[in-house]
C-alpha cells in the first residue's frame, strides 16, 4: 500500500510541475505579447507623421495659391488638384479615425483630440473652399483675390491648431507606451508571485491530502466488496421486477396502438364529413351564382334593354333644345354602359360559354377579356375544342383558373401571364404561370400577405381536393408564380357532382 501512495504522489508531483511550467510559459507569452503591442505603436508614429505633413501641405497649397493668383511661376510642378485632394482626404480621415495609407490605420483619439478637430474644422472648410475657388478656371480675378485673402487670414490659425494636434497625438502615443510598460511589469510580478504562492500553499498540501485519500480508499475497498454482494441480490430481485414491467409495457403499447387506430379512423371520418360539407357548400354556391346570373341577364338585363329602346325613341324625337338632346344622348350612353356592366357581371358569375362550348373556349375568352380590362399580356395555350367534362368538373377548374388569374393580375405585377390546358383521355393539366414578383408559399400568412390571397389559395386547394385532383403552387420572390392542377379524368368524365373523397 505504501508503494501505491508513493506512486500516486510521484505522478501528482510530475503533473503539477508540468502545470507550473505551463503557467510560466503563459506568463512569458503574455510578456512577449505586450512587447509586440508596444511595437505596434509604430502605427501611432505614422499617424503623427501624417498629421505633421498636413501643416506642410497647407503651407505648400498657400504658396501655390499665391503664385497662381499673382501669375508667377515656380519650380514646384506638383498638381494643385492632386495636392488639394490629398490634403482634404487626409484631414477627413484623421477626423473620422480611419487613415488609409499602405494599409488601414486606426487613429486612436481622445476626447480632447475630438474637441481640437471640432475647433479646427471651420478654418479647414474656409481654406478648402478658398483653394477650390482659386483652382476654378472660371473664377474671376476678383474672386481669386478674395479667396486668397481668406487663405492668408485663416491659414495661420489652421497651422497653429494643427501643430497643437500633432503634439497632442505625440503626447498620447507616449502615454500609451508608458502605460503598457507599467502593465508589463505588473503582470510579470503578479505571475511570479502566483507561482511562488502556488508552490508553497497548494502543491505540498495537495500531495499530502492525496496520500491520505488513497489510504481511506484502501479501507473502503473491503466495505465496497461486501456491499457489491448485497447489490447482486438486489439486482436479481430488480430483474424480476423489470420483467413484470416489460409485460405491462407491452400491454400499454398495444392499448396505445388501438387508441391511435381509433383516433385515425375518427379523423378520416371527420375529414370525409368536411369534404362532403364543402362539396355541398360549393355546389350550392355555384347554383346560387347561376340563378343570380340568370336573373341579371333575363330580368334586369331585359328591363335595361327596354329602357334603352325608350330612351333612343325619345332621342330620335324632334327637340329644339340642344341641351335636352345632349342629355338624351348621355342617358343612352349611360344605359348602354349599365347593360354592358350587367352582362359582364352575369358572365363572371356563371359564363354561358362554359356550358355551351366547354372549358377550353371559356378559358380563351377569359384571357382575352382580362387582357382588355387589365392591359397585361395574357396568353392561352391549349385545345379550345377538347373533350367535354362533367359540369361540376368544368366549373371547378374554371374557378381555379379564375382565382389564380385574378391573384396574378392584382398582386404579382406581372408583364405576361400564360394559361395552359393539356388534356388527353386519362389526365388533364391546367396551369397559370406569371413572371411577376412571386412570394414565399410557406410564409405567406406570416409575411403579411393580403388575406384575400391566403383565402384564395385555400379555396383553390379545396376545389382541387373535391375534384380528386392535385394542386401545386410554386413561387419564389422575384421568380414568378405557377399554379398547377392535375386531374385524373377516369371518374370526372362520368360524375355529375364534385369528386368523392
Amino acid at each position: 500500500m505504501n508503494q501505491l501512495d508513493q506512486q500516486v504522489a510521484r505522478r501528482l508531483t510530475r503533473f503539477y510541475v508540468i502545470a507550473l511550467t505551463v503557467i510560466a510559459l503563459l506568463s512569458i507569452s503574455g510578456l512577449l505579447f505586450i512587447r509586440r503591442t508596444i511595437s505596434d505603436q509604430y502605427n501611432a508614429g505614422r499617424v503623427v507623421n501624417v498629421a505633421g505633413r498636413q501643416r506642410m501641405l497647407s503651407q505648400r497649397l498657400t504658396k501655390l495659391a499665391l503664385l497662381r493668383s499673382t501669375g508667377l511661376t515656380a519650380a514646384d510642378t506638383v498638381s494643385f488638384d492632386s495636392l488639394l485632394r490629398t490634403w482634404s482626404q487626409t484631414h477627413i480621415q484623421l477626423r473620422t479615425g480611419m487613415l488609409q495609407m499602405e494599409k488601414m490605420y486606426t487613429v486612436r483619439k481622445s476626447a480632447r483630440l475630438d474637441s481640437m478637430f471640432t475647433r479646427i474644422e471651420p478654418y479647414f472648410q474656409s481654406i478648402f473652399f478658398a483653394f477650390r475657388q482659386i483652382n476654378n478656371s472660371k473664377a474671376t480675378v476678383a474672386d481669386r483675390n478674395k479667396a486668397l485673402q481668406v487663405i492668408l487670414q485663416d491659414e495661420l490659425p489652421f497651422v497653429q491648431q494643427m501643430n497643437d494636434i500633432v503634439f497632442q497625438f505625440d503626447t498620447e502615443s507616449f502615454e500609451q507606451v508608458k502605460t503598457l510598460e507599467r502593465i508589463e511589469w505588473i503582470l510579470t510580478l503578479a505571475t511570479l508571485l502566483t507561482l511562488l504562492i502556488e508552490g508553497l500553499f497548494i502543491f505540498r498540501p495537495v500531495v499530502s491530502h492525496t496520500r491520505h485519500v488513497i489510504r481511506r480508499l484502501d479501507r473502503s475497498e473491503k466495505a465496497l466488496q461486501l456491499t457489491n454482494g448485497r447489490m447482486e441480490v438486489a439486482n436479481r430481485e430488480l430483474e424480476a421486477t423489470n420483467q413484470n414491467l416489460a409485460a405491462s409495457n407491452r400491454k400499454l403499447i398495444a392499448t396505445q396502438a388501438e387508441l391511435l387506430r381509433t383516433t385515425e379512423e375518427k379523423y378520416q371520418l371527420q375529414r370525409s364529413e368536411d369534404t362532403v360539407r364543402s362539396a355541398a357548400l360549393l355546389e350550392g354556391q355555384e347554383e346560387e351564382r347561376k340563378r343570380f346570373a340568370r336573373e341579371l341577364h333575363d330580368g334586369i338585363g331585359q328591363m335595361l334593354t327596354g329602357l334603352k329602346l325608350h330612351a333612343e325613341k325619345l332621342k330620335s324625337m324632334t327637340v329644339l333644345d340642344e341641351k335636352l338632346r345632349t342629355r338624351f344622348t348621355d342617358l343612352c350612353d349611360l344605359i348602354y354602359d349599365i347593360i354592358q356592366t350587367t352582362r359582364q357581371i352575369s358572365y363572371n358569375l356563371m359564363p354561358s360559354t362554359l356550358g355551351d362550348f366547354g372549358l377550353g373556349a371559356t378559358l380563351r375568352l377569359l384571357a382575352e377579356q382580362t387582357t382588355r380590362s387589365s392591359g397585361i399580356d395574357i396568353l392561352f395555350e391549349g385545345d379550345r375544342d377538347g373533350g367535354r367534362l362533367s359540369p361540376a368538373t368544368e366549373i371547378g377548374l374554371y374557378r381555379i383558373a379564375q382565382e389564380a388569374l385574378n391573384n396574378a393580375v392584382k398582386y404579382a405585377d406581372a408583364q405576361t401571364i400564360r394559361i395552359t390546358l393539356q388534356q388527353d383521355n386519362q389526365k388533364l393539366t391546367l396551369a397559370v404561370e406569371d413572371n411577376g414578383k412571386g412570394f414565399s408559399v410557406k410564409n405567406s400568412a406570416r409575411e403579411g400577405k393580403p388575406s384575400l390571397i391566403v383565402n384564395g389559395l385555400e379555396n383553390m386547394r379545396t376545389r382541387a381536393r373535391l375534384l380528386n385532383g392535385d394542386l401545386s403552387i410554386s413561387s419564389k420572390p422575384k421568380k414568378g408564380t405557377t399554379v398547377k392542377v392535375s386531374l385524373n379524368l377516369t371518374g370526372n368524365l362520368q360524375e355529375n357532382g364534385y369528386g368523392k373523397p
